[in-house]
């Protein structure tokens, strides 16, 4: 690897000494007259080239005279014509037809800009459009995403997000490259990070990844912001809407109101944004108020996003980016505890007490360089981030008199990333992308009076990182890469705190005195895949990739039985993700279809024990499959399906084979039900949208319940549901339009996913009652 690095910076610099003799300047255009991003650019007879910017725009030197250069891109038709290069620099623009392909642009997977077609692995991506449906029936970005991307879990309807797994493994969330998950002590709160306000479109990348580093065994989420639009001084968006529910609508009501502003004027441009919601009671399908404990019912919601470029040159870019989140419950009802598999938890009029639950703050600021070209043909991409995290949890009895637990994250980081193009032949291209890493992630969990329940983790990362992305004869893509995690983790001496003994009732957990120390992680994580994407009608893929975590140290630290650290179990997680799937577009047909397998040698599953909740280390196995399809049956008549299907086995006895009558199923907190989601939608005028979908949870039955006849978490049973939503829109012109999306149409009463595998009875709670929202939206 080191070799090619070092033949790429020899050539990159060869390139840059050709230079003076003949230049030729352009941008690349579909038939639109837009921009084409990331085309390759070459003289196949010289074997040299380029690859055009973001905005279509290339630089390629050569000896001068009359060169034919060579134009291709996925999703393009290639085009070869002659060339004049002379001293005087020669500007040109070329225009490329579409082959038909889908050419959407995806950054996530190689932290690199590049058409789907070249990523040899399962991506969904939620764009702008069906951002703006899904959060007009359901502004939660948990409901947002269980409905749009197939293999992930169900939503709570919670604040958090446990059990809302990817493919059966956690997932690493991050909002332009920053992460939001925290996996030093997991709190379930990463997804439900920003407000939908304030994102662009979604990008998640299934499977382990060993692109991003610590936490994502199971994939990635990459919120991606809003950008400032280019040509206008100003313009703007203005919403105000309200929502409430149907049935017993009484103290229900809730409104939100939003303002964004956007423009550009010479080198800069601009957005920011603003968005406030308020939430009223949460009832069920018959009227009754759910539980107030980590409800998304009676909160107040606060997101501040502001993002400034400037653009230096045409070759290099500065942005300075900051979002600020805010959700805390303010409620005026208390938990009435109900009976798992009888009665539901509800609310009931009382005073909570403690601090309001939720996030009080969520910071995240980065700045951001971009520049093309910076030695030869070699970019260079620079981000320094930030975060400042903190989430509150309810007032419970867990220690002598109480408390209330918080998480709190500090992180800063610097990605530094080059790519370098390669010209290995007439029909080879190289893309050699190499880089590092580094991260301090401080994290701990204390309760809110300051009694410490799990110390303060300062773990720095540093990650050096290299891969291969080879385009062989136009319509193969090979990808190879490498990452060395070297993690480093402090931990002071502490205590852990007394706590309470579920079975005797009495305060006699804990008190152990640990001897803080130093953990040292060390691991190469590799990834590979294959992808052919000639043909519209079938494009197959093949990949393999690892991905290494730490399973959840704060939770292992908080529960320690040993005196000292170098006892405890907290070794990583490498996990192997294999993986198979085709994409396909038949007329106005388009299909996607994934079988994987992910195994690993430890395991990250939580078992309760006398009341305590540790992590199983045994092997795992988790597998499944995926299916989506959509078609415009009409030109105004559009409808799509997704399945999903996952399950896993913990091997008990280590042997290997997971067969054995000793092995176990995983619980709902890892795997969830079969999914199923439809839509329909239908325009039958010019300014009219309507669309009826369906979110469907399969039973799910692996377990039996104990000598008691009780289930334990989480192992409770899933009964299988349909819930169906609306959303309709209407333009009255091109400035103000209205939508209307009601959630839960049909008033369906059931309980949610989440609270029948807890098997506990303060969290066995039912999900919304039809509930409508409705929003007025103003641009200019």
């Amino acid at each position: 690897m080191r070799t090619v690095i070092i033949a790429a910076f020899l050539l990159a610099g060869a390139q840059g000494a050709y230079a003076q003799q003949g230049v030729i300047r352009g941008t690349v255009r579909n038939e639109q007259g837009q921009p084409v991003p990331f085309v390759n650019v070459s003289i196949p007879s010289l074997k040299k080239g380029t690859i055009a910017s973001a905005g279509g725009n290339f630089v390629l030197a050569a000896p001068q005279g009359e060169h034919t250069i060579r134009i291709s891109g996925v999703g393009q038709k290639s085009l070869e014509q002659a060339a004049r290069f002379s001293a005087d620099t020669t500007i040109t623009d070329i225009t490329l037809q579409s082959n038909g392909d889908l050419n959407e642009v995806v950054v996530s997977a190689s932290r690199r800009r590049e058409t789907l077609d070249e990523v040899p692995s399962s991506i969904t991506i939620v764009g702008p459009r069906e951002l703006e449906t899904q959060k007009s029936i359901n502004n939660n970005l948990g409901d947002i995403m269980a409905m749009a991307v197939p293999g992930l879990g169900f939503s709570t309807n919670q604040t958090s997000n446990t059990g809302q797994t990817l493919r059966g493994r956690n997932l690493l969330v991050m909002v332009d490259g920053i992460p939001q998950s925290t996996p030093l002590r997991a709190g379930g709160r990463d997804i439900r990070s920003i407000d939908p306000s304030a994102i662009e479109r979604i990008e998640v990348i299934k499977g382990a990844t060993a692109i991003y580093g610590n936490g994502a065994d199971g994939g990635l989420i990459n919120y991606i912001t809003k950008k400032g639009q280019p040509g206008k001084p100003l313009s703007g968006q203005t919403t105000i809407g309200g929502n409430t529910q149907l049935k017993s609508a009484q103290h229900t009501a809730g409104m939100k109101v939003g303002q964004l502003l956007s423009g550009s004027k010479g080198k800069f441009d601009f957005v920011v944004s603003g968005q406030y919601e308020q939430t009223g009671v949460y009832k069920d399908a018959k009227g009754q108020v759910l539980s107030p404990e980590y409800s998304l019912g009676e909160t107040q919601l606060w997101n501040g996003f502001g993002k400034i470029g400037y653009s230096i040159n045409p070759k290099n870019r500065l942005e300075l980016t900051y979002n600020f989140f805010q959700s805390t419950q303010k409620s005026d009802y208390i938990l009435k505890k109900g009976k798992y598999g009888d009665t539901a938890s509800t609310g009931v009029p009382g005073t909570r007490p403690g601090s309001p639950e939720g996030t009080p703050f969520n910071h995240n600021a980065s700045l951001h360089w971009s520049s093309e070209g910076i030695v030869g043909g070699t970019d260079l991409d620079v981000n320094i981030y930030m975060q400042r995290f903190r989430t509150i949890y309810s007032f419970v009895d867990s220690w002598p008199g109480g408390g209330q637990s918080q998480i709190n994250s500090k992180k800063q980081g610097v990605r530094v990333n080059f790519n370098t193009p390669i010209r290995a032949g007439k029909n080879v291209d190289i893309e050699a992308m190499y880089g590092l890493d580094f991260m301090n992630d401080i994290t701990n969990q204390d309760l809110v009076d300051g009694r410490t329940w799990a110390p303060e983790m300062d773990m720095k990362n540093y990650a050096p990182y290299a891969q291969l992305k080879t385009t062989i004869f136009r319509h193969w893509v090979l990808k190879a890469g490498a990452r060395f995690e070297n993690i480093n983790i402090d931990v002071p001496d502490y205590t852990t705190i007394i706590s309470k003994n579920n079975t005797t009732g009495e305060y006699n957990v804990g008190g152990v005195a640990v001897k803080g120390g130093n953990l040292s992680y060390n691991a190469f994580v590799y990834n590979a895949g294959l992808r052919y994407n000639e043909w519209t009608f079938f494009k197959p893929f093949l990949s393999y990739s690892q991905s290494f975590s730490i399973a959840d140290l704060g939770r292992t630290l908080r529960s320690a039985k040993e005196n000292t650290l170098s006892l405890i179990n907290s070794k990583a997680v490498i996990a192997h993700n294999y993986e198979i799937g085709a994409s396909s577009t038949l007329g106005p047909v388009n299909l996607e279809a994934a079988y994987y397998i992910s195994t690993s040698k430890l395991g990250s599953s939580y078992v309760l024990t006398d009341g305590r909740f540790e992590i199983a280390r045994n092997p795992e196995k988790v597998y499944g499959f995926e299916f989506a399809a959509d078609a415009r049956l009409l030109k105004n008549l559009q409808a799509g399906a997704t399945y999903s299907f996952v399950e896993g086995k913990i091997d008990k006895d280590n042997n290997g084979n997971y067969k054995d009558a000793a092995d176990a199923w995983m619980g709902g907190d890892r795997i969830a039900p079969q999914k199923i989601t439809a839509f329909v939608q239908y325009e039958p005028i010019a300014p009219l949208s309507l669309r009826l979908q369906m979110l469907q949870a399969l039973k799910r039955d692996r377990f039996e319940p104990n000598d008691k006849g009780l289930y334990v978490y989480p192992q409770g049973p899933v009964n299988s549901f349909a819930i169906f939503s609306l959303f309709s829109s209407f333009r009255f012109d091109g400035h103000s339009s209205v939508t209307l999306g009601v959630e839960n149409l049909f008033n369906k009463d059931y309980y949610t996913v989440f609270s029948q595998w807890d098997a506990r009875d303060e969290n066995y709670v039912k999900g919304n009652g039809a509930r409508v929202n409705l929003q007025y939206t103003y641009k200019f």
